[in-house]
């Protein structure tokens, strides 16, 4: 097992290309299914994530290639059985239920695995499936869907924690072949939804209101390949703008879309954090002082859970008091212990972590217990004076391609080594 070895404590300079969305490139990867032709999607990020999805569509039949970030798919005979020892290692894999009972009008796959950062259910998905048309029945671990055609409905998708964006991806893809219009209220909102409905399009379906709590969907008969190329992964910019803040750096981070980070530039501009966008770049750097911001995740366009880890990373050295709230995920404070190894002074209350911050960090050995969680320990690692062992990175390998030499190249102390 591998762990990264920090020498913290040298500022972030020079310039960052940010990959493509892990969150987008699955779903995507899952909607190839949909049609017998051939689809080329550019901007894949070579993540384990992305390469399990490519070894789950191998074993449904299609003929799979992948290189150099460009995945090109071929579902021309497929099989509607997802088996466990795939399935059971990534959560996402849960999106190739949609297209498989869209093209199939069947399916069998294994509840899924993935992280834990709370509970995750899947009955939105069901139930929207459901809604379609489909006989739903659990047994033994596994879901079978099954219906004779699926019909076009009117359906809601929100959930205690607001709306499913897997879930609606899901919905969506096996929609664009039912008979009829399928309209999909709370709907997740997410930029990711809109690039996936963009690719749909691109293979011939009819859908409108993506990027909206209503997306409407009329059946087509048949989809043909297409090519499509990922938008950037949203979440890893975040995580190098906060990384370059934390560390009193300066960064220029290409290849990003800031439209798509409006509610996390406001926090890092309220904490004291220069923001300069440009020509689809950001240039990023620390002002004079950090200053305590309060922070509360919610659905898009709010603040994302996917980015509250970091942003508390950052918080940690922030003079002040900062209350962080997590509405999303009930268990994602599974890093806070692990902060407080490093020097963090933070306290759980219900849903929300009282930040104490502006106390100097010092390393210490720490365990990543999540893919975010891990993006946060590397941040305090990189602020930290001395050396910061994180330990368990095989969270981080599944959403940061090759986090390690992006922040080699950004000047960071850091190396790739084996536990011991």
């Amino acid at each position: 097992m591998e762990s990264f070895l920090i020498k913290g404590g040298v500022p972030l300079h020079g310039e960052v290309q940010i990959s493509g969305s892990k969150n987008a490139a699955l779903p995507i990867m899952a909607a190839t299914l949909l049609t017998d032709e051939p689809c080329v999607i550019r901007g894949i990020p070579d993540l384990s994530d992305t390469r399990f999805m490519a070894e789950i569509l191998k074993s449904l039949g299609a003929e799979v290639k992948f290189q150099n970030g460009t995945l090109t798919v071929r579902a021309k005979k497929i099989r509607g059985y997802a088996d466990y020892e795939l399935v059971r290692k990534m959560r996402g894999s849960i999106c190739i239920a949609g297209p498989l009972l869209a093209r199939l009008n069947k399916t069998r796959i294994s509840l899924p695995g993935g992280c834990v950062i709370g509970a995750r259910p899947i009955n939105l998905h069901l139930k929207g499936f459901e809604s379609l048309g489909a006989k739903i029945k659990i047994e033994g671990g596994y879901v079978e869907a099954s219906a004779k055609k699926l019909s076009g409905s009117t359906m809601f998708l929100g959930g205690r924690a607001g709306s499913t964006v897997l879930g609606t991806a899901n919905v969506m893809m096996a929609a664009t072949l039912a008979d009829g219009v399928t309209v999909i209220e709370s709907a997740a909102c997410e930029p990711e939804i809109v690039d996936l409905a963009n690719f749909l399009i691109e293979m011939g379906a009819n859908m409108s209101g993506a990027g909206s709590p209503t997306i409407t969907i009329s059946g087509v008969k048949k989809l043909h390949g297409a090519e499509h190329e990922v938008i950037p992964d949203r979440i890893e910019a975040a995580t190098f703008a906060i990384a370059a803040a934390a560390t009193n750096g300066e960064i220029e981070i290409k290849n990003c879309r800031a439209d798509h980070l409006r509610a996390v530039l406001d926090k890092l501009i309220d904490a004291g954090v220069s923001i300069q966008p440009r020509n689809g770049n950001l240039t990023v750097r620390r002002g004079k002082n950090l200053k305590a911001v309060d922070v509360t995740t919610l659905p898009y366009s709010g603040f994302p859970t996917d980015v509250q880890a970091q942003m508390t990373a950052l918080l940690a050295l922030a003079p002040g008091i900062s209350i962080v709230t997590e509405r999303i995920f009930e268990s994602r404070f599974m890093h806070v212990s692990e902060l407080a190894r490093l020097g963090a002074d933070i306290e759980i209350e219900g849903p929300s972590a009282i930040v104490k911050g502006g106390r100097p960090l010092s390393g210490a050995p720490v365990m990543a217990s999540d893919l975010r969680a891990s993006a946060a320990l590397v941040i305090a690692g990189l602020a930290a004076k001395g050396a910061t062992q994180v330990n368990r990175i095989y969270h981080l390998d599944r959403g940061y391609e090759k986090m390690d030499l992006k922040l080699r190249k950004l000047g960071a102390r850091i190396q790739r080594i084996e536990e011991k």
